[in-house]
């Protein structure tokens, strides 16, 4: 009810600035007028990624790119709607959905400390759906006055972006041999909600967007942009691996006998059980997750207005 309550207030919002310009005109090139604010609404493909405790490079776990698995690279769509004034800054809101994945066996004849998280044998996959606010400013168009200067803006804008997302997950595994997928979170794999210090992780959280990209009018109507996204979390849970394995007797004492089951076979897959027992390290829990996307989107202009001949 929120959500919807917050997007009717964006788009109210949004039209009311527009009326209050529309009467405001200025010159865009020899078809047609700017008005001060101008809609944008367009769709999205993208190529989505994930920086997690699972999979990596070789070595200690790294942060960025240097620990990123490309093959793990999944596809993902979206949608927008925006506003800009005379396309210096402008707000947005867009909705993405996706998925992440990462598996261990990426680390596959590794020899070094690496080993270790391939011994560890896990895998997850999670689907996405991101809604993020997000305000872009546009350099070229905020320090250079083209009007002033009797010169025609070039066609592409590189710009910068930040804001604020909501978004949900949910990690799952495959039992081996089977093509099922489970859900992670209810079996508690780290004891998250029973042992001291571990919170029960939520699937809705927020994320704080950051990125970059450069727009290219297509025509007086059409933009083409490319874009890089990252979304900073505050959850080191989006593949359900954080810190230590806990005593499996825990899953019987807190969860009904067929989660207890599953929950024993899933926590605790190690190829060679002997190198991490009880209270022994599953992942690394002083870096949050993180998931980024690159996007190319096409989208509609509305507000120019044709030069009556």
């Amino acid at each position: 009810m929120r959500k919807a309550l917050f997007i009717a207030s964006f788009f109210t919002f949004m039209l009311f600035v527009a009326k209050q310009a529309s009467a405001q005109h200025y010159f865009y090139d020899g078809e047609y007028y700017d008005n001060p604010f101008l809609y944008e609404a367009g769709i999205s493909i993208n190529a989505m990624n994930c920086l997690t405790d699972i999979g990596g490079g070789k070595g200690i776990g790294k942060k960025f790119l240097k620990d990123l698995n490309i093959g793990k690279t999944n596809g993902s769509a979206g949608i927008f709607f925006g506003v800009a004034y005379k396309n210096a800054v402008s707000l947005r809101l867009e909705a993405t959905f996706g998925q992440i994945s990462g598996n261990d066996n990426v680390l596959q004849g590794v020899t070094d400390i690496a080993k270790q998280r391939y011994n560890r044998n896990l895998n997850f996959r999670s689907l996405i759906t991101d809604i993020n606010l997000l305000a872009e400013i546009h350099p070229m168009n905020i320090f250079i006055d083209w009007l002033a200067k009797d010169r025609t803006p070039p066609r592409y804008s590189p710009y910068l972006l930040a804001g604020i997302g909501y978004f949900s997950f949910n990690p799952q595994t495959k039992l081996v041999g089977s093509d099922r997928w489970i859900d992670l979170q209810p079996l508690h794999t780290e004891g998250q909600g029973w042992v001291a210090g571990r919170e029960e992780y939520k699937l809705n959280q927020l994320n704080i967007p950051l990125g970059a990209g450069i727009k290219y009018e297509l025509s007086p109507l059409v933009n083409l942009r490319g874009e890089f996204v990252y979304r900073h979390t505050f959850t080191d849970y989006l593949d359900d691996l954080s810190t230590n394995y806990i005593d499996p007797i825990l899953f019987t004492q807190n969860l009904t006998p067929q989660k207890a089951v599953l929950a024993t076979q899933l926590y605790d897959r190690q190829i060679d059980k002997s190198i991490a027992g009880i209270d022994g390290k599953r992942g690394t829990a002083s870096n949050t997750d993180a998931f980024f996307s690159f996007n190319l989107k096409i989208s509609v202009v509305i507000g120019r207005e044709r030069i009556r001949r």
